[in-house]
């Protein structure tokens, strides 16, 4: 099958299991399994876990991921260097906003802890 700009938008829904075959990631992704296992050498971001016999299982995130990766090279002409960049950038920003997040909520606490005391009858 071509892949044709904006074919992302045709992919069929992920199911809400916790792990996918290669051959079910293949479907889901229309990429076939043999680019799949090149992809995993290619972005450090795609880490399936191994079991039996080497047997890939993927879980949802990596199924978000090779469909991220899929529409920067297929759609957004991306190269494979250009594309793992881009992953890890983007990864990177969601790395400082969850750790801004993070201090924000540990603020958030202190502040109500001193409220607490400060409600508290007087004995």
């Amino acid at each position: 099958m071509m892949l044709e700009p904006g074919n992302n938008d045709e992919l069929p829904p992920i199911p809400g299991k916790r792990y996918f075959t290669i051959g079910e990631v293949s479907e889901l992704c229309d990429v076939k399994p043999h680019v799949l296992r090149y992809w995993e050498q290619e972005f450090p971001q795609l880490k399936p876990v191994k079991r039996r016999g080497n047997r890939r299982y993927y879980q949802r995130q990596d199924v978000l991921t090779i469909r991220q990766i899929r529409s920067l090279l297929y759609e957004h002409g991306f190269t494979i260097g250009g594309a793992r960049q881009r992953l890890t950038e983007e990864g990177t920003i969601v790395d400082e906003s969850a750790e801004r997040l993070q201090a924000l909520v540990r603020e958030m606490i202190s502040e109500l802890e001193e409220l607490l005391v400060m409600l508290e009858p007087q004995k």
